[in-house]
């Protein structure tokens, strides 16, 4: 196939990556991050475990959130990047689009979201037997999934 890139012939490995950690940490810049907040750690309950400066060019605040071994990090820069993603959610443009949290009280979770004026973009629904998804809006627009695919 024409541009296509052989990555496999660069590596003299077949697992290039010694992972340090069984997760990876996910970082969403946000426009307000008392918005953010609210949503991540009061309404999901995720465990805001620390605030960290970041220095720079432009200084920003990073707000680290723990989802099961996943570290989400919440920046907020001094002064908000003109640019934004490309809306329209998972059909919207590539790159990434959506993330996922794996969750035994789904019906509960996407109550308390609606109830809260959060964005529900799927309602409870099964993909396939045993498997229920819905899907919300964070403050800006991300696409948050959870799944519940848990078996009575």
């Amino acid at each position: 196939m024409p541009g296509t890139v052989a990555y496999r012939h660069l590596f003299y490995s077949e697992n290039m990556l010694s992972l340090r950690k069984n997760a990876i940490d996910l970082g969403i810049v946000v426009k307000d991050s008392a918005t953010s907040l609210a949503f991540y750690r009061d309404l999901l309950g995720l465990e805001h475990t620390a605030d960290t400066p970041m220095p720079g060019a432009v200084p920003a605040t990073m707000h680290r959130l723990m989802c099961g071994d996943t570290m989400i990090k919440l920046v907020s820069y001094d002064e908000t990047p003109s640019a934004q993603a490309a809306p329209g959610g998972i059909s919207g443009a590539t790159g990434l689009r959506y993330f996922t949290m794996h969750i035994s009280n789904l019906a509960e979770v996407t109550e308390a979201c609606s109830q809260a004026g959060v964005r529900v973009i799927i309602d409870q629904l099964e993909i396939r037997p045993g498997v229920t998804i819905s899907m919300v809006t964070d403050p800006d627009g991300n696409w948050v999934e959870f799944v519940d695919d848990t078996t009575s």
